[in-house]
């Protein structure tokens, strides 16, 4: 079974940005860019994918969903890294910030690796596309997120390893965990909302109180808003979940229009662009430009012999 492994990019990037406080010779953080060199690294060596995808957040992308929740993924808190960099300015910390992550896309572009952004889309809606692209059916795909929003993708062949956590995802664990079905887990996330989005829920609902409730969300078949409205109307007035779910009803179906991935919200040119790409990649590695980039910013120790070999190894796969 061929195995492609699809990466979210920001998530994994920002992780390393946060935690890693390495500084090139030049004096500049770059922690963010070879701790993710790094991640990408041991992901192949770990997981042996034959591709690699990377999706990235396009510009504006969030703005399609602001259309609906205008408070959707506002009020987030600034990013609190675990190390200070002193003399640096807010302004130049969040220019090298950038930097860091616009000169590691462009080292992956010197990788046989697919990076995938389209303008006004989440990376969310790339992975969701490509996960389920007909081109992958009877592949393995490994989404490398620690976001829970990849839940509601999984089936027989899509799996979810969430790096910090160091847990892979599949139907049995999320449903044992969960008590909750993936291909249901938008309809129970809808209810409960979701902090990190700055998505508020049904009061007193979260993830445990709706298994127990809508238990009927455990079965391994999707089942719609309307089939959870209707077994609510069915205990109204006796247990407070269910009015509770049904006076926020229109909060609900706001965040499942949110929430959901499939279909992914891009348009059909954005459709056509993504899979251009995945069908006409040409997979190459110019290990001569990606030392003189290690060089240049400052990390020309780096060791890139087993990088190499790795990316040679995916490359011999699809030969």
């Amino acid at each position: 079974m061929k195995r492609l492994v699809i990466i979210d990019g920001l998530n994994l990037y920002l992780r390393n940005y946060i935690v890693n406080p390495m500084v090139s010779t030049h004096g500049y953080p770059i922690g963010g860019l070879v701790g993710t060199l790094n991640s990408i690294k041991k992901i192949i060596r770990d997981i042996q994918p034959d591709k690699l995808v990377i999706a990235w957040d396009g510009s504006g992308g969030s703005q399609k969903r602001r259309q609906t929740v205008k408070e959707y993924k506002q009020g987030r808190k600034p990013l609190r890294k675990n190390y200070k960099i002193d003399g640096m300015s807010e302004q130049t910390e969040k220019e090298n910030m950038v930097w860091q992550q616009q000169t590691l896309m462009e080292m992956i572009n010197e990788m046989p690796i697919m990076q995938l952004v389209l303008e006004f889309v989440e990376a969310d809606d790339i992975i969701s596309m490509v996960a389920k692209s007909k081109k992958f059916a009877g592949w393995q795909k490994v989404i490398v997120s620690s976001d829970k929003d990849f839940i509601q993708l999984l089936d027989n062949e899509i799996v979810l390893f969430r790096p910090i956590q160091n847990e892979v995802m599949s139907i049995k664990t999320v449903t044992e965990e969960f008590g909750i079905s993936p291909e249901n887990f938008v309809i129970a996330r809808a209810i409960a909302g979701d902090k990190s989005d700055n998505l508020s829920g049904v009061k007193g609902a979260g993830l445990q109180t709706i298994s127990k409730r809508l238990e009927f969300l455990k079965e391994n078949k999707m089942f719609s808003l309307s089939d959870v409205y209707n077994a609510c109307l069915e205990y109204e007035g006796k247990v407070k979940f269910y009015s509770n779910v049904l006076e926020e009803w229109d909060k609900i179906e706001t965040n499942y229009k949110v929430m959901n991935l499939t279909p992914p919200n891009i348009s059909a040119i954005g459709a056509q662009k993504i899979n251009y790409i995945l069908n006409n990649f040409t997979e190459e590695i110019n290990a001569t430009e990606l030392k003189r980039a290690s060089v240049k910013h400052g990390f020309g120790s780096y060791e890139w012999s087993e990088y190499h070999a790795l990316l040679r190894g995916m490359i011999e796969k699809n030969k």
